[in-house]
């Protein structure tokens, strides 16, 4: 990562991590596909009003795991064998703590968020089901996340990708196998989740176990540096905070989905995750600056910084465009795979006419946040995301939705709450760089 071309060493990063948040995005879509296709379009809505609640519950505990990976990058470059040990066995025992309690918590959870999401009564029961099921499978999903930071510090994103990929394999065979020959519907897809994230988990955990290089790991010597957490958090927790809160943005403008029915909560399902195939790939463009950043920042490489930043902004305009531009084409084919009903195909290609084509703003706005965390600046990035993203979408939710009340106004808040954001990161960063250029 400090050494030669970069744009070759980020895409050969970048393309296994975007690979691997894909497939981990799978478990969710084969959910929803086999139970659009063998199930009910109320199966279909009650699995997707769950993905921005379980996200606002989870996505702290996953930020706190780029903490992980920013720390990692950083001992394994300068070589500090000890320090990384012990961050490797920090980060796994918290993952496995963290895990626990979001179980505990998604399980007692579940019905009253639900409720307060204004999920209809036609699948409100079968929602949280489906999340008490799901969230029982937390500590496997954490143990997984954490893992794969640690190797993706130490440049390795192609085992985690491996992984996901039979990991994938087993939890499309167990839904068609519940759906179908069971007739489980929301909780067979829920239980073959809970296994191919089980299965994940014992494989990075075994590859760490058996690694011979700084970052092994013996369950032994499992124990919590205090030390090390906390700069952990000083990178995470901000990083956490700021994906919980635009999930719970994207919570909100969940429940104003709700307010239109089962049919259009359906075609809001699929649409989504659609959607989150962009987010990840756009994303893993993101991690890879920050991994990147990271190790120059301690090496005090500062030129080459800003160019891995100029080549992440070109790399993330050109995925996004290729990938947001296809969806936008092929809208109509592409939600065929999650249901054949008209209405919810027609509300899905209502959303992609406002939010696919744009995506690229999404993927410029994540990586100056990116770029700063590298350079152990989280906190201001955090806040500004929240105030643009989060803000945006309150003042369009509670005061402009209800007097231009239809699906399309409610959506083109995404565009907007993107190119605010823009604005306050980019002027950050000039601020923060030229501080850090001296």
């Amino acid at each position: 990562m400090c050494n030669g071309s970069i744009m070759d060493k980020l895409i050969s990063f970048a393309l296994p991590l975007m690979l691997s948040g894909i497939l981990q995005l799978m478990f969710n879509a084969v959910d929803i596909i086999v139970v659009g296709h063998f199930s009910s379009s109320q199966a279909l809505a009650a699995v997707g009003s769950t993905t921005a609640l379980i996200n606002v519950f989870v996505n702290l505990f996953i930020g706190v795991s780029l903490g992980t990976n920013v720390l990692a990058a950083r001992f394994y470059a300068a070589g500090k064998d000890k320090e990384m040990s012990e961050v490797v066995h920090t980060s796994i025992l918290f993952a496995l703590i963290s895990g626990i309690v979001m179980a505990i918590i998604g399980v007692l959870l579940a019905k009253p968020a639900l409720q307060l999401m204004q999920t209809p009564a036609d699948v409100i029961d079968q929602s949280a089901l489906y999340m008490r099921i799901y969230f029982l499978g937390m500590p496997f999903f954490m143990l997984y996340n954490y893992g794969a930071a640690v190797l993706r510090a130490v440049g390795d994103t192609k085992r985690p990708l491996m992984y996901l990929i039979l990991s994938g394999i087993v939890n499309t065979l167990l839904n068609l196998f519940l759906v179908i020959v069971f007739r489980l519907a929301v909780a067979g897809v829920a239980i073959s989740t809970i296994i191919a994230q089980c299965m994940s988990c014992i494989l990075i955990l075994n590859c760490l176990r058996k690694s011979e290089s700084s970052y092994k790991l013996t369950f032994s010597g499992l124990n919590i540096k205090w030390v090390y957490l906390r700069q952990i958090f000083q990178v995470g927790i901000p990083a956490g905070i700021q994906s919980t809160v635009i999930n719970f943005s994207n919570a909100l403008l969940q429940s104003s989905v709700n307010s239109f029915g089962s049919t259009t909560m359906a075609g809001y399902t699929a649409a989504n995750n659609i959607f989150g195939f962009l987010y990840v790939s756009v994303n893993a463009i993101t991690q890879a600056c920050m991994s990147f950043t990271s190790q120059n920042y301690g090496l005090r490489k500062l030129k080459r910084m800003d160019k891995i930043l100029i080549d992440c902004l070109i790399l993330t305009v050109v995925v996004s465009l290729v990938l947001g531009g296809g969806v936008y084409l092929f809208g109509a084919e592409i939600l065929r795979l999650y249901t054949e009903e008209a209405e919810v195909i027609r509300c899905g290609i209502e959303i992609f006419a406002y939010t696919t084509v744009t995506y690229f703003l999404c993927g410029i706005m994540d990586l100056f946040p990116g770029a700063l965390r590298g350079m152990d600046r989280s906190t201001v990035p955090m806040i500004l995301s929240v105030i643009g993203t989060v803000g945006t979408r309150i003042v369009w939710v509670f005061w402009l939705f209800p007097v231009h009340r239809s699906l399309a106004f409610l959506f083109i808040s995404y565009p907007a709450s993107w190119l605010i954001t823009i604005a306050m990161q980019v002027i950050c960063f000039y601020f923060v760089r030229r501080k850090v250029h001296g």
